[in-house]
């Protein structure tokens, strides 16, 4: 990618095709940068979901949404953020991404109030003893993100709209978990592992 952290050979061929060279490098001067700012933790730590991009050995890319309450990633570093792995279907598709290739993007959107979207790519790395672990209720694992690039994108096609409620099956301490219906249905329920009391919090 040369001195650009965001653009290679394929982001170049269509600048020049677009003639938008000069703004993807003005964009990049002002916008990216590769250390948390201030106003980037806010918007972190006040999020309560966001988009995971990962990619297998191959190449060939999956994404997931990642929901919690309000802290649920933290950004524990200058260029760093850890999240929870939560119980969800048990297919590990990121996560199993990530293990044998680090490289992620993460995007956080807010669809409420004022619009904003902010993206990190950087390199991921599962932590199954991580000190977050006995302050997360309901984590399994705990995945720390390296920060590359975190860039801000235009929020012009965004929709405004309204959070109704947090999902109710986010975990809380001292409350019992709530489990999907699917998890119930005959053609599932006889492989459904048992729930880990450790993670109740």
């Amino acid at each position: 990618m040369g001195d650009s952290l965001l653009y290679h050979d394929g982001s170049r061929t269509l600048q020049d095709a677009f003639q938008s060279r000069a703004i993807a490098d003005r964009l990049e001067a002002v916008t990216t940068h590769t250390r948390f700012t201030d106003h980037d933790r806010a918007f972190v730590e006040s999020s309560i979901y966001f988009f995971l991009a990962t990619a297998d050995a191959e190449g060939r890319p999956d994404v997931s949404f990642k929901g919690g309450p309000a802290g649920f990633v933290r950004v524990t570093g200058p260029d760093e953020l850890a999240f929870p792995d939560y119980d969800g279907n048990g297919m590990f598709k990121s996560l199993g991404n990530l293990s044998i290739n680090p490289n992620v993007g993460l995007l956080f959107i807010a669809l409420h109030g004022r619009p904003r979207r902010m993206r990190v790519n950087g390199t991921a790395r599962i932590e199954r003893d991580d000190p977050l672990l006995g302050a997360t209720v309901g984590a399994q694992l705990i995945v720390r993100v390296k920060a590359r690039a975190i860039f801000p994108n235009c929020p012009r096609y965004i929709p405004h709209m309204q959070l109704v409620e947090e999902s109710r099956f986010i975990p809380h301490a001292g409350e019992d978990f709530v489990e999907p219906g699917w998890k119930e249905e005959d053609v599932f329920c006889d492989v459904i592992h048992p729930r880990a009391e450790t993670f109740r919090g």
